[in-house]
């Protein structure tokens, strides 16, 4: 089937100004009413008090491969390091002007 690519398309813009405004009521009113406290009673404030939880990280060092980055600190294979011979090691990311 031949299609007129031509021919002025309406995507479902609305040009009428009335028509807008009536559905933009009819759609207002649809709106589901949230109540703020329910909606934020499982959500935690930052600055909370959490002296009392205790977190366990175990942090490795730098493998013989790997190095960190001076520039954005962190942790590439050394494959990664940019050849600048500069002194500091940067990674290649950080290195495109």
């Amino acid at each position: 089937m031949a299609k007129d690519f031509d021919a002025p398309r309406n995507d479902g813009v609305i040009d009428n100004l009335e028509e807008l405004k009536t559905r933009s009521t009819s759609t207002s009113a649809s709106a589901i009413d949230v109540d703020e406290f329910e909606a934020a009673e499982g959500l935690e404030l930052p600055g909370a008090d959490l002296s009392s939880e205790q977190l366990t990280v175990q942090v490795l060092p730098p493998l013989d491969d790997e190095f960190v980055c001076t520039a954005c600190f962190l942790v590439y294979h050394r494959s990664q390091l940019a050849g600048g011979g500069s002194a500091f090691r940067i990674c290649r990311d950080c290195d495109q002007p």
